[in-house]
């Protein structure tokens, strides 16, 4: 099917809107051209992503979900951004890699996955040697994340909630649940087991570390919250919970029904960064950041388990710093 009759009457996501995104916007205010925010290095990934070059983000813009406390607003309403065609995509992708990126790390692109599919083939005939990582927030049906199967390398899939009435109230995402065990079980049959290679030195260019006259400055940015690994993902799923105020045991229900059906096929990462965006007044009872001893009670119980793949934040994460600037740098 061409890539442009997937979009003329939208299914990707469970919200099944059903528009002609050829025309009109769905509920995650995109159209079917490509609309991208970012493009540069990034340090705050984990560290076997991250590394210590930096993983190749390209942020798209607009979201299919409404998270209240969501961090990129900007972008996840569509309210920044260059549309930009499907050949530029690709140069994108070649002009990361130059830059000495661990990987390509698709951010947001739900959206857009029939365009992002065409753009990795054609990245991938003419050459480039970079795997591709989905990063994505689950709100997926199944056969969009088939559509990715042989072209994505990693899946970095979040897995928020694991009641639907949590869904609904903080996030407007009816069917979260079962979407995201749906999408999840999915990107584990795709890569079933984690690979991992050491990372390899690499001669980058000096504005592609200190920044350049355009304003990539990622890589000037303090060092992540992570502490840089020896190891790279190369192939596998990788597992995110944000753990939310007042939300422990369902975190711990979550980290328990990955580990009891995964196991340690997969890595699971736990992130204590939840930061009040200031437009919470009317849900107090998460208009604050997680406490030390909440995080530490998730992270114990993981361990309690048996859970040893995995990654834990330390110190003070819930930092605005750890937002890009999303001014169309390397766009």
């Amino acid at each position: 099917m061409k890539t442009i009759d997937q979009y003329s009457s939208c299914t990707l996501c469970p919200r099944n809107c059903r528009v002609d995104r050829r025309i009109s916007t769905g509920y995650c205010r995109e159209k079917s051209s490509l609309q991208v925010a970012r493009a540069s290095l990034h340090m705050w990934e984990e560290p076997c992503i991250s590394g210590t070059n930096g993983s190749g983000t390209v942020f798209f813009s607009g979201c299919n979900m409404g998270c209240l406390f969501c961090q990129n607003r900007k972008i996840s309403r569509g309210e920044v951004g260059k549309h930009i065609t499907t050949k530029r995509l690709v140069e994108i992708f070649f002009e990361l890699e130059e830059k000495g990126a661990n990987n390509i790390n698709l951010v947001t692109g739900d959206m857009f996955i029939p365009t992002i599919a065409e753009a990795i083939e054609k990245a991938r005939r003419q050459g480039i040697k970079l795997p591709f990582l989905f990063n994505t927030s689950s709100y997926l049906n199944p056969d969009s994340v088939k559509m990715l199967e042989g072209l994505i390398d990693i899946y970095l899939p979040d897995f928020k909630y694991i009641r639907d009435e949590d869904a609904i109230k903080y996030s407007n995402a009816p069917g979260y649940v079962g979407a995201a065990k749906a999408s999840i079980e999915e990107m584990v049959s795709q890569c079933p087991e984690c690979k991992f290679e050491p990372e390899v030195a690499r001669n980058i260019r000096e504005d592609a570390i200190m920044g350049d006259e355009t304003g990539d400055t990622a890589a000037k940015a303090p060092k992540s919250a992570y502490e840089p690994g020896q190891l790279l993902i190369r192939r596998g799923v990788i597992v995110r919970h944000l753990l939310m105020p007042g939300m422990l045991i369902q975190a711990k229900m979550i980290v328990k029904y990955l580990y009891e059906k995964y196991g340690d096929s997969i890595y699971i990462s736990l992130m204590n960064q939840f930061t009040p965006n200031g437009e919470l007044a009317e849900h107090p009872e998460i208009n604050r950041k997680v406490t030390e001893s909440e995080y530490k009670s998730l992270v114990d119980y993981a361990a309690g388990l048996g859970v040893t793949n995995g990654y834990v934040q330390e110190g003070d994460t819930a930092k605005e710093s750890f937002i890009p600037e999303f001014d169309c740098t390397g766009v």
